[in-house]
């Protein structure tokens, strides 16, 4: 069930980072809720570590948008460097 709970909760997290950030949007839901889940989990450990907040405050939210906003702005300098011919 936690499983559940964590993917539905990088979908709605990658979906606020999707919000956020401008640009066109190439992925679909599943690649909202990667780069939420994966956001979520470098967030999380970047404000752990820097000692902004311990598990289970609620500003562990704001932490987990800004890492997945983070993965949004990679997400789309990868996805712009394609060249086509």
């Amino acid at each position: 069930m936690h499983l559940i709970l964590f993917l539905i909760f990088g979908l709605l997290i990658g979906a606020l980072a999707r919000l956020l950030v401008p640009g066109r949007e190439p992925g679909g839901w599943v690649v909202s809720m990667l780069i939420g889940v994966v956001g979520s989990f470098l967030g999380g450990m970047i404000g752990r570590a820097v000692g902004l907040y311990r598990e289970g405050d609620p500003v562990g939210f704001v932490m987990a948008l800004m890492g997945a906003s983070l993965l949004v702005v990679i997400y789309h300098a990868m996805r712009g460097r394609h060249v086509v011919r």
